[in-house]
């Protein structure tokens, strides 16, 4: 593990001083992770792909600003989680779900997900509306609070919640019909 780290920071020090090899290699060692966190907030490869190619670009541009070369993944990441919220905030609209009107506990919320594999809970997050994926994604998969959601996406924290648990409510229905 340590070797790796070395490797890793060798390699974002020499990428820092504009070796294009040591950027390819960068690329190709985080393009997949990073991928799949755009898929899973942009809901389509299409847009993942745009969304990964300009994340790149802007942290191999920027790569200079970054201080600790260790934080070189977490900073990437940010990176990534911006640029799709930026692609969603063209594309979605926000509408508030009032807490009276629905049901938004907990209650009995961990047993249906023992009964679904995570295949079909992955197709089923990809196929909610745009809105209610990416909250579901940043709050579920990349444990954002839904004060830094509604900071990131320039949305109340009611909305954050509300399309949290409208998200939930929705996975739920269709992960039930596919059983």
């Amino acid at each position: 593990m340590e070797i790796n780290l070395q490797v890793n920071n060798a390699l974002v020090s020499s990428a820092q001083k504009g070796n294009a090899e040591a950027l390819k290699l960068l690329y190709l060692q985080y393009n997949k992770a990073m991928f799949n966190i755009c898929t899973r907030l942009t809901g389509n490869n299409e847009d993942a792909q745009d969304v990964l190619q300009d994340a790149f670009i802007i942290a191999f541009k920027s790569l200079n600003q970054l201080k600790e070369t260790a934080q070189f993944g977490g900073w990437l990441k940010r990176i990534v989680i911006n640029e799709c919220i930026k692609k969603g905030k063209k594309k979605n609209s926000w509408t508030e779900w009032e807490d009276e009107k629905h049901d938004t506990t907990d209650e009995a919320d961990t047993s249906w997900w023992n009964e679904v594999t995570m295949a079909e809970i992955h197709a089923q997050i990809k196929a909610l509306p745009d809105g209610c994926r990416q909250i579901f994604t940043l709050y579920a998969v990349e444990n954002f609070s839904h004060k830094d959601i509604a900071a990131t996406m320039g949305v109340s924290e009611g909305t954050s919640k509300s399309q949290y648990h409208r998200a939930k409510k929705l996975l739920r229905e269709q992960l039930g019909k596919a059983k």
